[in-house]
């Protein structure tokens, strides 16, 4: 099948690594690289060595590894590949991986948040379809080469990808969001009140109301001390799904936390969730921010009313699960065809902190 042009890439970065015998060496250490590790397993091949940033590198070990200095390792091995296993929008952090890919062949083996799906050539031939509808979705140039670049990042994890599609929130707000002095605001996945204050800082501090969800006891606490002097705001312990239940929530911390039907690890407590349409009901918002932690499906599930209705401005993470990108857009048309569609990438490394944006077709 011949792949459009915007698809630019025509291998997958797993294939080329599994063709290419260039000692592999693993930057960062923690979930992330665990589950490159075992990608990397089921294609024949293993990491030569594991480098951290040398403020990081105490002798410890990682899978058997001796984590090291990037010095080191150049010393030792000479011609190597780098594979960003982290995350970050640290701009020292961001510069110095530039640094070593000036140096050495540097790329993203890009694994996902959440769920199993990666960029396979399978995955890629299986959703094409899907992947063409969406982007059609898309007209302005911005989100055009957003969703391109996201996609071909995914496919092979360059970091020219990441870098040549930045956008700063200034221009989402001032020419997408365009907030007035009376929104009815719904943060979902509130965390200690940081898009409460991105919210009050593009509002001019106006609005008619707030309600921020945050599901993490320990973050919620926060919040509340975040929230306190806030007027006409409601602060709720609960997350989000597509039905009102009790769910069980796990923080992970270094690789986001989830919400599940079971009890799937130690530190799974339960928690009360709800579902957008409830609250809509009572407040009637004009603002949703969702960044849900892999539960945006489902979220969006529990909003068709919402949705239906048509009077919100969306502001949407698709970067939780591979498929987010092409689905949650399409899911969103399904529902109300008359929603206009942008996307973008705010700096990070990988593709982290990428968003679709959905006004009424009015504004």
């Amino acid at each position: 099948m011949a792949l459009p042009d915007f698809i630019r890439e025509k291998t997958t970065i797993w294939d080329f690594l599994k063709n290419d015998a260039t000692p592999l060496v693993l930057y960062g250490m923690g979930n992330g690289a665990d589950i490159v590790i075992s990608q990397l397993e089921k294609i024949g091949r293993k990491p030569s060595e594991i480098i951290a940033s040398d403020d990081f590198v105490r002798g410890q070990l990682f899978h058997g590894y001796k984590v090291k200095k990037l010095s080191q390792v150049e010393e030792e091995l000479g011609d190597f590949i780098v594979l960003i296993c982290f995350g970050t929008q640290i701009d020292s952090v961001i510069e110095n991986i530039k640094s070593i890919a000036r140096k050495h062949k540097t790329y993203v083996a890009y694994v996902p948040v959440f769920g199993e799906n990666i960029m396979t050539e399978n995955f890629l031939l299986e959703n094409i379809d899907d992947i063409i509808k969406a982007r059609n979705l898309f007209k302005d140039e911005l989100s055009l080469k957003a969703f391109d670049c996201c996609l071909n990042f995914y496919i092979f994890g360059k970091l020219f990808y990441l870098f040549d599609c930045e956008s700063e929130k200034d221009e989402v707000f001032e020419n997408i969001l365009k907030l007035e002095n009376n929104e009815s605001y719904l943060d979902l996945g509130a965390y200690r009140g940081d898009t409460i204050e991105e919210f009050l800082k593009y509002s001019n501090g106006k609005y008619n109301h707030i309600t921020a969800l945050e599901p993490d006891k320990k973050t919620f606490t926060k919040l509340l001390g975040y929230g306190e002097n806030l007027e006409n705001a409601c602060l709720l312990n609960k997350g989000i799904w597509n039905r009102e239940e009790v769910l069980y929530f796990e923080n992970r911390c270094a690789r986001g936390s989830s919400l599940s039907g079971e009890i799937k690890g130690k530190k799974a407590l339960p928690v009360e969730v709800t579902t957008v349409d409830a609250l809509d009901r009572e407040f009637d918002f004009t603002y949703i921010k969702a960044d849900v932690e892999g539960a945006e499906k489902e979220m969006l599930m529990g909003s068709l009313e919402t949705l239906k209705k048509g009077k919100a401005k969306w502001n949407i993470a698709v970067y939780h699960r591979t498929e987010d990108f092409f689905r949650l857009p399409l899911l969103i048309h399904s529902v109300n065809p008359h929603y206009k569609f942008y996307m973008r990438h705010h700096k990070y490394v990988p593709f982290w902190d990428t968003n679709i944006y959905c006004v009424p077709e009015e504004l």
